[in-house]
């Protein structure tokens, strides 16, 4: 199967002009440089640069050493830095637990909802997304802690989420921060922003 998908992600658009072929093989190459690091194991994906947010060269010209080593300080650091979260989430993907990422900031983003048609439209799409038994990007918390917040959305609040968010950001700082600070990504990461100050 893996073999059919870089295959058909290298082969050219049929009816396209060179000039569109040639785009089109640098977006695959791209492709299957992300997809090369989802399928391998978090410590052996050195490139992490592919899944960084804007242009990659970019990003990481403006990423001091400085602010990567302070994402070790704490957890929070780490989720208050746009580049943080980027490294973050791409080392999620390759242990395909994203969605712990993706539930607490959508949470965050809730939280600032000021309209109130908004906030329960809003809630129950967090809640089905993430939160519900079988939801496609469902959340690892206990059961105590989905059924207070299927209660909550009987009545949805900016604090709805609180306990289950809480529960997350916790699972995360103890099980996957760690492991991110130790894997071969992160180093990486640090080693290339000093190797540009040098």
């Amino acid at each position: 199967m893996w073999m059919l998908l870089t295959r058909s992600l290298s082969d050219p658009p049929a009816g396209k002009d060179p000039q569109a072929m040639r785009t089109g093989q640098r977006q695959n190459k791209g492709m299957r440089t992300r997809l090369g690091c989802l399928s391998h194991k978090s410590d052996s994906c050195s490139d992490f640069t592919a899944i960084l947010p804007d242009k990659p060269n970019r990003a990481l010209k403006r990423l001091s050493t400085e602010e990567a080593t302070r994402w070790a300080d704490s957890f929070d650091v780490l989720l208050s830095h746009k580049y943080g979260v980027a490294a973050f989430r791409a080392f999620l993907k390759t242990e395909f637990s994203e969605e712990n990422l993706e539930f607490w900031l959508a949470c965050e983003e809730f939280k600032k909802t000021r309209s109130t048609a908004k906030l329960v439209s809003k809630a129950h799409r967090i809640f089905e997304e993430f939160v519900d038994v079988q939801a496609p990007r469902e959340v690892n918390i206990d059961f105590q802690t989905r059924e207070a917040t299927r209660k909550n959305m009987q009545e949805p609040s900016l604090t709805c989420f609180d306990q289950a968010q809480g529960k997350v950001h916790s699972l995360m700082e103890k099980d996957s921060y760690p492991r991110f600070l130790r894997s071969k990504m992160y180093l990486d990461l640090l080693s290339q922003s000093q190797r540009r100050l040098s």
